[in-house]
Order: structure tokens, then C-alpha cells, then sequence
């Protein structure tokens, strides 16, 4: 059976994994990017360069798209002459892996489907060790049957679990909510390193104790040895964080629902952002409180 081929919209520190696993899988791939010279190590492996969205659409069985914004998502899929959305033929699968807010995914579904497409909204919980690992954490909104056609070519990107959330947005809603959980986790962790610092306690002291607690997740865990390290190299960066949050915000604002605690933690990283730390982990956010 002939393995369907896989265009990538999107070769960041993300997508260009993704492309990687699945070339190791023998799948046939094409790529875009919109900085088109950051490809040639994929083009080098095999990769098929496109030039544009819509010529990696035209060729692809499956389109994943996996970029930073609501903004550059809709330039990708619905750009007048150069959009993916040009490129889609009927019965092809196209799937957003961003993080997006839930209005532009249902917006973006409700375009991609009246041209005979298919759709999945299906962000990832993992970061660049984790698609390396094949350790991915999928969460999927859409029909249950798209899913399963799909299912193998997720699962040699750099899947682990496959999770079924529900109708198409609710993956997204539950990947806001992860990294919304995330993101007040590590502040929360960051100010009590600092506050206990300063108290006698070095930061090495407290994760120990901290870590071997059921009060600290395994996710805050290893962002707190990262705070101890003092090593902020950019796995998840302060500038997508607050993008997620500020996206959770919104998503809160229309439906008329208070979230107090979010919305204070965003600010600590847009001060953050204010102060220069945009590109820096998340776990860069400690530095805040020093």
C-alpha cells in the first residue's frame, strides 16, 4: 500500500522535527516555510520544497500546519494567491497542530469544509525533546473517524497518546487550558524558589523537598530544576506563553466566564516580555522575582 504523502506548513523548532520523524518513516514530505533557507537541511534529507502553502497542498494527501499565531494561520491556509486553502482537494485531510484560539479554528474548519476537505484541530503538549522522543501528547478535535484515518501518520511525528477530545475547537480549548495550567504552575513556583531563597533555603534545597511532594506536577518539577540550573534556552519561550494566555483570555471574554488567576499570570509575562525575556523559557520568568 502506497503511503500517503504529508505536506508541513510550518519547519520551526517544532514542524522541522515533525518533518524529520516522518521522513524516518518513509513517508514522502513536503515542506514550507516562511523563511525558505531554514529548510534546506530537510530538503537535504529527502524533503520535497514547496514554494508556497498552496503547492505543498496541491501535492499532500495530509496537510499539518504548525506555526506561532491565529495571524500567521490565516495567512498560511487563506492567503488570496498563495493560501494552503487553494490547494485542497476534495477528500484531502488538512490538520491545524498550532495553538490557536478556538474562534479562528472553528472559523478555519468551517472554511476548509464546504471545499470537500476534512478537518482536525490537533495541538500538541510536548515541546522539542518530546517530539525527538516521540513522546507528543495529541489532543484532537473533530470527527472520531478522520481521526483514525490520520492516526498512524501522527503517531510516526512524534506521537505517544492520542487523545479524542471532542467536537472541532475542543482540542484546542483543552491545549489553552494545559498550557494556561502550566504557565501559572511554573509563576507560582518561580516566586516560592525566590521567596524560600530568601529565607535561608537555596532554590537547590527547596526543589529537593519540592519535587519529592504530590503538591509540584512532574511538568514543574523539571521547570523548577531548570529555574535551579539557571538554564532558560528556549524549549517553550516567554513570548508564546503569553500568547497562549492572552488567547485564554479572550476565549474567557466571550463566553462570559471570570478567570482571575489567569488573567493576573498573564501579566508576569507580559512585564516579562516588557523586560526583554520574550525569547527566553518560560522558566526565564523567575528572574522577575530575584
Amino acid at each position: 500500500m502506497t503511503k500517503q504523502k504529508i505536506a508541513i506548513l510550518g519547519c520551526g523548532a517544532m514542524g522541522s522535527r515533525m518533518v524529520q520523524n516522518l521522513l524516518n518513516a518513509n513517508y514522502q514530505v513536503v515542506v514550507y516555510n516562511r523563511t525558505a533557507a531554514k529548510i534546506q537541511p530537510l530538503i537535504d534529507r529527502g524533503a520535497l520544497y514547496a514554494a508556497t502553502p498552496k503547492a505543498a497542498a496541491e501535492q499532500a494527501d495530509i496537510v499539518i500546519s504548525m506555526v506561532t499565531d491565529d495571524d500567521v494561520s490565516r495567512r498560511i491556509w487563506l492567503d488570496p494567491e498563495t493560501g494552503a486553502l487553494l490547494g485542497l482537494n476534495k477528500d484531502r485531510i488538512a490538520i491545524e497542530s498550532s495553538t490557536l484560539t478556538i474562534a479562528w479554528t472553528r472559523e478555519l474548519a468551517s472554511t476548509i469544509e464546504p471545499r470537500g476537505a476534512m478537518f482536525l484541530d490537533a495541538p500538541v503538549v510536548g515541546s522539542r525533546p518530546q517530539v525527538e522522543a516521540g513522546k507528543l501528547i495529541y489532543l484532537v478535535g473533530g470527527k472520531a473517524e478522520i481521526l483514525e484515518q490520520v492516526q498512524p501518520i501522527l503517531s510516526s511525528a512524534g506521537a505517544a497518546v492520542i487523545h479524542h477530545i471532542g467536537a472541532i475547537g475542543q482540542g484546542m480549548a483543552m491545549k489553552l487550558a494545559v498550557n494556561t495550567l502550566f504557565g501559572v504552575q511554573v509563576a507560582a513556583l518561580a516566586e516560592i524558589l525566590v521567596l524560600l531563597d530568601k529565607q535561608g533555603i537555596t532554590s537547590t534545597k527547596a526543589m529537593e523537598y519540592l519535587g519529592d511532594l504530590p503538591v509540584t506536577s512532574l511538568a514543574a518539577k523539571m521547570a523548577g530544576n531548570l529555574m535551579v540550573a539557571n538554564n532558560h534556552a528556549p524549549l517553550f519561550p516567554i513570548e508564546l506563553v503569553e500568547k497562549d494566555f492572552r488567547y485564554v483570555v479572550q476565549t474567557a471574554q466571550a463566553a462570559n466566564t471570570s478567570i482571575p488567576a489567569a488573567t493576573a499570570i498573564h501579566r508576569i509575562y507580559q512585564d516579562a516580555i516588557a523586560q526583554g525575556r520574550g525569547s527566553e523559557n518560560i522558566t526565564g520568568i523567575v528572574q522577575l522575582f530575584v
